[in-house]
């Protein structure tokens, strides 16, 4: 049998955490097992934190906030929020998230904002692959 223990008294709040939480919470609710369209994703992954700008994450629709995102390019921003970025978790909290699902749900998000953006072929997933390998690595490196 087990035992929890609950306290009245929260000492401190973690977005990252929360979100993640919330994700997997709605993931366990709505599970596919085929690949997503990035209103999908957008709606079981990204929504959590997207929709109402928690921890600053940018919100859907928002020009100002995605313009700048943008302006890096599909394939970095792409790269970087699936290797996780700030307070975003690394492929929005889902462990099971592919790249190319991530990258859909990116584009919608773009989309929302004024870009207008493919969901990515082979090569735009070839591009952020690389970039990720290139994350990767670095990250090998500042830990040896």
């Amino acid at each position: 049998m087990m035992k929890y223990v609950l306290s009245s008294r929260v000492s401190s709040f973690h977005p990252a955490l929360f979100c993640s939480v919330i994700t997997l919470g709605m993931l366990s609710l709505g599970a596919n097992s085929y690949a997503a369209t990035g209103a999908e994703t957008y709606q079981q992954v990204c929504s959590a934190c997207h929709a109402t700008g928690l921890n600053n994450a940018p919100k859907v629709g928002d020009k100002k906030q995605w313009g700048k995102l943008i302006k890096e390019g599909q394939a970095h921003i792409s790269a970087d929020g699936y290797y996780g970025v700030r307070a975003m978790p690394a492929r929005g909290g889902n462990p099971n998230l592919s790249v190319a699902d991530f990258a859909a749900a990116v584009v919608y998000m773009a989309n929302q904002a004024g870009a207008n953006w493919q969901n990515p072929d082979e090569a735009m997933l070839k591009t952020i692959n690389e970039r990720l390998a290139k994350k990767q690595a670095q990250a090998a490196t500042k830990k040896t």
